[in-house]
């Protein structure tokens, strides 16, 4: 079996999440990667999407957690993320990063991110 990925990097999308309620109010970009592995050899040798995941319905469940849906943390917000794409779609395995730029810590940082990957979703 071909060990394979397909990387959606830097998908960036507004949220209201947070533990602070300016947060959950005025809402922030939140940045979010996520690698999915599986054996996506036949879909490159048929160019066949069929055979491999249509990227851009991945992108529209992505958007719609994190746009729609409301948390505290960028945990939260992963652990969905990896529910529902490991659920939609037969995977391997599933990584999932959640980038909030800018929080509020009381200095300067470009960002806290949260990964997690789950084996055999």
């Amino acid at each position: 079996m071909n060990h394979s990925k397909i990387i959606l990097k830097n998908m960036v999308f507004y949220g209201k999440h947070g533990v602070y309620t300016a947060e959950k109010e005025l809402g922030q970009r939140y940045e979010v990667d996520l690698e999915l592995v599986a054996d996506f050899s036949s879909a490159g040798q048929n160019d066949d999407l069929n055979q491999t995941i249509n990227y851009a319905e991945v992108y529209q469940l992505v958007k719609e957690i994190v746009e729609a849906e409301k948390y505290n943390l960028i945990e939260a917000i992963g652990t969905a993320i990896i529910r529902k794409v490991g659920g939609a779609y037969d995977l391997e395995e599933v990584t999932v990063r959640v980038r909030k730029p800018q929080p509020p810590v009381g200095g300067l940082m470009d960002a806290v991110e949260f990964e997690m990957t789950d084996f055999n979703s």
